[in-house]
């Protein structure tokens, strides 16, 4: 018996070294994209001109202070129009999708499975064939090269209603709500002060989600935002790639790329507890 709990316990052991190095070399594969880049973040046009280096270089300060004084791109400017639309379509999605879950999770009423699946149907159709459409709207509506049309639509999100859905379904019992309702509390109440605590790591990994895909969206401020003054991160870094790499400083490029990365691993790094203490109640529910 000693021998066989041995060679279990050998077999376990092997099986778990062979998974962390495994895990360390997609890792490292991982992370090598973004140690290129914030090391030519921090070298001149001409060093990163004669190849790369792993040695960081001494321009970081230089690069920097050339990004932010760029009377020609507004990289700043940039960053903070796109931190304004991701938070405010971030918060007002992920609230929205949290109530309209709640309700098709606790009430019930006509038409309910054909709500349902009428959002997931929603869901499966791409931006891009009502893009003409939108775009009409929102010239008849004078809300071209506004924030509005990017915040506002946003607020119905299929994807994040689903995911708040099943989220529900498996970790809120409604017997929770009918105690909070036995106890006087009304249906807003309920939802803010008892629901909504219950899901911060639904909420921590829609918001995560939502914040990244609002960040990097290309597509619609595009068609939105034409004044310099408005136009998003995303639309400068593409005007960037439209020019000419020969006569525009490489170090200046990558630090602009670096600027756009920042904001997501700061959202990741205050949001990721929340995900791990969702991930720890459920392994210790089950």
């Amino acid at each position: 018996m000693k021998k066989q709990e041995n060679s279990r316990n050998v077999g376990l052991s092997m099986k778990r070294i062979i998974c962390y190095i495994v895990l360390i070399i997609l890792s490292v594969a991982c992370l090598i994209p973004f140690y290129m880049l914030f090391i030519n973040a921090t070298r001149a046009h001409v060093d990163i001109q004669r190849g790369f280096s792993v040695i960081p270089g001494k321009f970081l300060m230089t690069n920097i202070s050339n990004v932010l004084n760029n009377s020609t791109i507004l990289i700043v400017r940039g960053m903070i129009n796109s931190l304004i639309i991701s938070s405010l379509t971030v918060i007002l999605s992920v609230y929205f999708s949290a109530m309209t879950a709640y309700a098709v999770h606790a009430y019930e009423f006509k038409l309910k499975n054909f709500v349902f699946n009428f959002i997931l149907l929603i869901m499966t159709i791409p931006a891009q064939v009502s893009a003409l459409g939108f775009i009409k709207e929102m010239n008849m509506m004078n809300l071209k090269d506004s924030f509005i049309p990017l915040i506002i639509p946003a607020i119905a999100a299929p994807a994040c209603f689903f995911f708040m859905k099943q989220y529900m379904e498996s970790s809120i019992p409604l017997e929770i709500v009918e105690a909070a309702r036995i106890d006087g509390s009304n249906e807003l109440h309920t939802f803010n002060w008892v629901i909504m605590p219950m899901m911060k790591p639904a909420l921590a990994v829609q918001a995560i989600f939502g914040f990244v895909a609002t960040w990097n969206n290309y597509f619609t401020p595009a068609l939105i935002l034409t004044s310099a003054e408005k136009k998003t991160l995303p639309l400068w870094i593409a005007y960037i790639r439209s020019a000419d790499f020969t006569k525009f400083d490489m170090g200046q490029l990558y630090m602009m790329i670096a600027f756009s990365i920042f904001p997501v691993i700061i959202i990741y790094l205050i949001l990721s507890k929340f995900i791990v203490q969702g991930v720890t109640l459920g392994g210790v529910k089950g």
